[in-house]
């Protein structure tokens, strides 16, 4: 698979936003469960250039948040098209993003957060070489979820 990171249009950010939702527990991931980050989303001024579409042969297939924060660090968001979660995609798409941002911005460490019911998500990010850090507790969806922290340390070249 070839996939390839530019940064989002509003009718990508759309189709996302409104035609996306996952099953079952996954649903707490619809863009539409948070009025807040469905705003900030939503919002081209807001998204100022931080979250990229992820295409396959013109198709969108997810997408990743890339912020800069302190201590040479990225902190990162990306979702994966519904119907292309649970079957073994997960790795390719993360690690695509990992190089993407490696080769752009040089950082020495990437950084996420995930709720701590999702196991499928952690257990790809382990693969890929993120490691737990902390957890902690987040209020959003209308609720207070656990999440845990990892960090992924980027090789020197």
């Amino acid at each position: 698979m070839t996939y390839t990171l530019q940064p989002i249009t509003q009718e990508q950010a759309e189709e996302i936003a409104y035609n996306w939702h996952y099953d079952g527990k996954y649903a707490f991931y619809d863009m539409e469960a948070d009025e807040e980050d469905l705003a900030e989303f939503l919002d081209n001024n807001k998204r100022n250039n931080s979250i990229y579409a992820v295409t396959e042969k013109k198709q969108l297939i997810g997408f990743f948040s890339i912020y800069q924060e302190e201590n040479n660090t990225i902190n990162i968001g990306l979702g994966l098209r519904p119907d292309l979660t649970g079957q073994g995609n997960g790795y390719t798409f993360l690690t695509t993003g990992i190089n993407y941002i490696k080769e752009r911005y040089s950082p020495a460490f990437i950084s996420l957060a995930v709720a701590t019911f999702n196991t499928r998500a952690i257990k790809v990010y382990k693969k890929a070489g993120f490691k737990e850090t902390t957890t902690f507790m987040q209020s959003t969806n209308g609720g207070e979820f656990e999440f845990v922290k990892m960090i992924y340390t980027c090789s020197i070249a």
